[in-house]
């Protein structure tokens, strides 16, 4: 039973993996090597994901108001899409990381000890005092080592 979820888990990793792969690829071909990836049919045109290519590429400074542009017209076609971003972005390697959500102290504390949704304790956060905060981590603490 243990080797079955185990090889389900590792084909769930790998598709994964070649996903990321993939997008890689694009985002590579786009940014630096300007190499055609749909035309050379190396890969195919239903592997290219825009709302993840547009959403990397917003992270650069130099690229945000190409994304926009593509964000304003999302039912285009993947390959035009695509041959927009090859054709407009200047050939440069890009680094940034991933774009995250901040994550805000006491959030946590104060959903669980309220119920509350992240909405809603965020709101509550501007309102209590450092006392009221640190009452509900006490009530929290389950004692032993941290």
């Amino acid at each position: 039973m243990k080797t079955i979820e185990l090889l389900s888990s590792e084909k769930t990793m790998n598709a994964k993996q070649r996903r990321q792969d993939v997008l890689t690829q694009f985002l590579h071909s786009v940014t630096f090597s300007k190499k055609n990836l749909l035309d050379e049919e190396e890969l195919e045109e239903k592997k290219y994901v825009p709302y993840l290519v547009n959403r990397i590429l917003s992270g650069h400074v130099d690229c945000i108001l190409y994304a926009n542009e593509m964000n304003k017209y999302p039912n285009l076609a993947k390959k035009l899409q695509y041959d927009f971003f090859l054709n407009s972005l200047r050939k440069r390697k890009r680094f940034s990381p991933w774009l995250r959500k901040e994550k805000i102290e006491n959030l946590e504390l104060v959903k669980n000890y309220y119920g509350y949704s992240d909405e809603k304790a965020k709101q509550v956060l501007n309102i209590l005092t450092r006392e009221q905060l640190s009452f509900i981590r006490d009530r929290f603490e389950t004692g032993g080592r941290k």
